[in-house]
């Protein structure tokens, strides 16, 4: 089968994606063979591509952490999926691909109304959000929330979480053009949280050109859990966003790795620092949170309040330039790779 695989590059040239082959990849007990619509493209390919986010044990070593396609093998004792059926699945590397195989577990069903490049923008992002704010970030129904990078890929779609688990929603972007996208793809959510009632100021959308997102958390009692894809850029003012009793959760490093920590900040606020990954949780880590966000979430997807925005869809043959727009900085929502 064909897959996209990366060129370590020799020490001149550098590292770079390229098209391979690879054997179709068995279908072991509880798992479905999935023929690739679509796959996401997530800084942590770009990672991996750099050498410097290498896949875990037993995974494929070419990237790709979510897809959407049509299952078209099942092993014996699946009780989910069938041959024939569309699912988003999460993988935990090797989505660069023509077929994956994956734990039927790990697979939502996809709509009638969403397409594969939708879908596949879907799976990453929102277990990274759930594990991130639920699990991690200890958030509940009436907490407020500060959401770096709500144009994201991951971003958009945990403010969308926060929305509708009755949150009020704290979220970044810069410019105006980007405050305006991200408030026509979160007016969804919105209005259901609304309709919940969570009241009518459920959403500020920080511009980072003209405000500061300290100030604007102080104005509103400070936040009860932030979610950083930042890293050490913005370590010191996030512990200064924080709340009493405030949790920071850090899952990104997209402008450093180390940061200075005032302990004083910290300890004023009875704060938590926190890092989490994905990628590195068990299957039956994944499986639970697949299952939680199937029951919890994903009628909302289907419903159309919780949903992705695809920013541009690339061919798989031209990996490379889906992910020099992705490190542009000017994607809003999630950039996909198509057939």
């Amino acid at each position: 089968m064909r897959i996209i695989a990366v060129d370590p590059g020799d020490g001149i040239a550098p590292a770079r994606l390229t098209d391979a082959s690879a054997p179709v990849p068995d279908v072991g007990p509880g798992e479905v063979l999935v023929r690739v619509g679509a796959a996401g493209v997530n800084p942590a390919d770009a990672l991996q591509v750099r050498g410097l986010y290498p896949p875990p044990a037993g995974a494929p070593a070419w990237p790709g952490l979510e897809v959407a396609g049509t299952v078209v093998a099942v092993s014996e004792g699946v009780g989910g999926p069938r041959v024939g059926h569309r699912v988003a699945a999460l993988l935990p590397g090797g989505g660069y691909a023509e077929l994956v195989s994956v734990p039927a577990g790990h697979t939502w069903p996809v709509p009638a109304g969403l397409d594969d490049p939708h879908a596949a923008a879907l799976p990453e992002g929102l277990c990274t959000a759930w594990s991130s704010l639920v699990d991690v970030g200890r958030l509940t129904p009436g907490e407020t929330v500060l959401v770096h990078g709500g144009s994201g890929g991951v971003g958009s779609l945990a403010a969308q979480l926060a929305l509708v688990l009755g949150c009020r929603v704290m979220t970044t972007a810069r410019g105006a053009a980007r405050v305006a996208a991200v408030r026509e793809l979160l007016a969804p959510a919105v209005a259901h949280a609304v309709s919940q009632g969570a009241g009518d100021d459920v959403l500020t959308v920080v511009d980072r050109e003209s405000d500061d997102f300290v100030d604007v958390a102080a104005r509103h009692g400070g936040a009860d859990v932030v979610l950083d894809v930042v890293g050490a850029a913005n370590l010191g003012r996030n512990v200064r966003a924080l709340a009493r009793d405030g949790r920071l959760v850090v899952i990104g490093m997209l402008k450093g790795r180390r940061g200075e920590l005032d302990l004083g900040e910290l300890l004023a606020r009875r704060g938590t620092v926190a890092g989490t990954t994905l990628r590195s949780r068990s299957d039956d880590e994944k499986t639970a949170i697949m299952a939680t966000l199937g029951e919890r979430v994903w009628p909302l997807v289907e419903a159309g309040v919780v949903r992705p925005r695809v920013h541009a869809r690339v061919p798989f043959e031209r990996a490379d330039e889906a992910h020099a727009l992705l490190a542009s900085g000017e994607v809003v929502g999630k950039v996909v790779l198509v057939p």
